[in-house]
């Protein structure tokens, strides 16, 4: 009896340790879906999602959308080989990205050389002009020392055009498959049109 008690405790024990390993893992997913979903989706949306199993679009009185992109990309695109291209892109993105999350904005999309964000969404914001503004004007900052720094030939010297403004917009998610935060309405499109016009290493 007392060798038959001790087995079934001994299986106990293993089969809890079995659960207990596949509970981690199960959580580890769980983590890093979520966490990939965050790089998709703004959090009130994301967990809108969970929960709904869909989005609901929303419209915003005031918001601020920033375009940005590179004067000559093109060009530029023909010269490098397609990793340098891509190296060199995701570096200038991955800092705007910081600057971006610093200041309480939230990153739409990136479309080739273009970069998009904005402001006071998906939670308003008073400051949200302000706040961009002085988004941009670190990203400029960030190319000229970047530009500055260029002494042994490793980092493209990118120039920027960005374009700045304030007024309703709608945000919503688009799509089943590789769905997206997207933003339209008037106030992209003339941000889109001052980024376009802008002369490079200045702000419209």
């Amino acid at each position: 009896m007392a060798f038959g008690l001790y087995s079934r405790y001994r299986n106990i024990k293993q089969l809890n340790a079995v659960l207990e390993e596949k509970n981690r893992i199960i959580e580890e997913e769980r983590k890093n879906s979520e966490k990939l979903l965050l790089n998709i989706l703004p959090k009130v949306v994301a967990d809108e999602l969970k929960i709904k199993g869909s989005a609901s679009a929303e419209k915003y009185e005031k918001a601020t959308v920033l375009f940005a992109d590179f004067k000559g990309f093109s060009s530029i695109a023909k010269e490098l080989k397609p990793e340098k291209l891509v190296e060199d892109l995701d570096y200038c993105f991955g800092a705007f990205d910081e600057i971006v999350e610093r200041h309480g904005l939230e990153k739409i999309k990136t479309i080739g050389d273009a970069y998009v964000c904005a402001g006071g969404m998906p939670r308003g914001s008073k400051s949200n002009a302000i706040d961009v503004v002085e988004a941009a004007l670190e990203m400029q900052h960030f190319l000229d020392d970047m530009r500055k720094s260029k002494k042994n030939g490793n980092v493209t010297p990118f120039h920027a055009r960005i374009g700045i403004h304030t007024e309703p917009l709608v945000a919503g998610v688009v799509g089943k498959k590789k769905f997206a935060y997207d933003i339209w309405g008037d106030t992209v499109n003339l941000a889109a049109r001052l980024e376009s016009n802008s002369e490079p290493g200045r702000i419209n």
